[in-house]
């Protein structure tokens, strides 16, 4: 959740981690989803704010667009946040995403796992969370 004062929960943060074997390994994307008054009886809008390429992304503003993502575009009440992250990261490994070239932006892990030793803190750190 992105503010604890928003008592509507509105607005979230997601993150997802790039599939292995695919172009989004070992990258971070950073997402925000915003659920309408509607929710949960139509979808929550969702942006990546970290620069991906994707079929269902507008590359110009990270939305994701319901058109081409069935999750959004086939809505049912039941599904949660975690579940668009997750398809979201099903996508990611599609024939038609896996191998799409990428921004430079969102190879922050590469700092880690190129520099191990000089951060082993951080990762172990980050590790725990995830």
């Amino acid at each position: 959740m992105d503010d604890a004062d928003d008592i509507y929960m509105a607005s979230w943060t997601g993150t997802i981690i790039g599939p292995p074997n695919t172009v989004h390994e070992g990258r971070i994307y950073q997402l925000k989803l915003f659920c309408g008054q509607d929710y949960p009886d139509n979808p929550p809008s969702v942006r990546f704010q970290t620069r991906i390429n994707m079929t269902c992304v507008n590359p110009e503003t990270g939305v994701v667009e319901p058109s081409l993502f069935p999750m959004l575009s086939n809505w049912q009440r039941e599904h949660t946040m975690e579940d668009i992250l997750m398809q979201l990261k099903k996508e990611m490994t599609s024939p038609q995403n896996r191998r799409l070239s990428q921004p430079s932006e969102g190879e922050f892990i590469h700092l880690f796992t190129s520099h191990y030793g000089q951060h082993t803190p951080l990762v172990n750190i980050y590790s725990r969370l995830n």
